[in-house]
């Protein structure tokens, strides 16, 4: 199998013209021709991501985020793509496309929470986030959950009782306005900014900020038995490691 035949099959769940405007998504550098025996998938394309495909003689990486999103003026020596060049490496990134997609970010990000009876919502930029429900909880409780389900610290905002959830992972602050048009009480996001907790607030609408890198990461590894199923004789290595921490 090679990287294309890999992409026809992403392609087909996630299409790449589903991808909001802005992205940059598919085979983003090296050989669409290559054959496949071995690829990591990762949320980013970091050193240590590299270095793991490298170390277990990967072909592919496939990721999340993409590893080219502007444009580039130079390629150098203490850049990521030249280390993927260097190390003969394809790497390809699947990301608004597969936020929105069945079985994508946004699903896994439902299954992790237990959210239960999920359907789609468009909201008004044409984006498409997920509405559930849950067994009623006060929003003090229902950070406690969240807390323990993504482990990470939860900010939030809200005091009533959270049963109907409008999700968003990833940066998604400003949907609390579509969590309200659509009989929401509660909207589960991350990098979530100083007036969108307040504004929401105002509204009675918890906001939940569960961490950019946690509320995605979920997808990993449900991406990597949904490939693995389909190519039996490549090994997909789940990397759900981050580079960021806390104190």
């Amino acid at each position: 199998m090679t990287v294309q035949d890999i992409f026809d099959f992403l392609n087909s769940k996630y299409p790449i013209e589903t991808a909001c405007g802005f992205d940059n998504v598919g085979t983003l550098v090296g050989d669409r021709n290559k054959t496949v025996t071995k690829a990591v998938v990762a949320l980013d394309c970091t050193m240590p991501v590299i270095n793991e495909a490298v170390k277990n003689g990967c072909e592919l990486i496939i990721t999340h985020h993409p590893i080219i999103f502007n444009g580039l003026k130079s390629v150098l020596e203490d850049s990521l793509v030249y280390e993927i060049i260097k190390n003969n490496l394809t790497v390809m990134s699947m990301h608004t496309n597969l936020d929105q997609g069945v079985g994508g970010v946004n699903d896994a990000l439902c299954e992790v929470i237990g959210l239960k009876n999920i359907e789609s919502v468009e909201a008004t930029d044409k984006y498409l986030l997920k509405k559930g429900e849950i067994s009623p909880l006060l929003a003090d409780d229902f950070a406690k959950h969240l807390k323990t389900a993504l482990n990470y610290p939860v900010k939030y905002v809200g005091e009533g009782i959270i049963k109907n959830v409008l999700v968003c992972g990833g940066s998604g602050g400003n949907y609390y306005i579509e969590a309200l048009k659509n009989g929401c009480d509660a909207l589960v996001t991350a990098d979530v900014k100083h007036n969108h907790f307040l504004e929401a607030a105002q509204l009675n609408i918890s906001l939940f900020e569960c961490g950019h890198f946690n509320t995605e990461v979920v997808v990993i590894k449900p991406l990597c038995e949904m490939l693995s199923k389909e190519f039996k004789e490549i090994e997909f290595i789940a990397n759900c490691d981050s580079q960021i921490k806390t104190a």
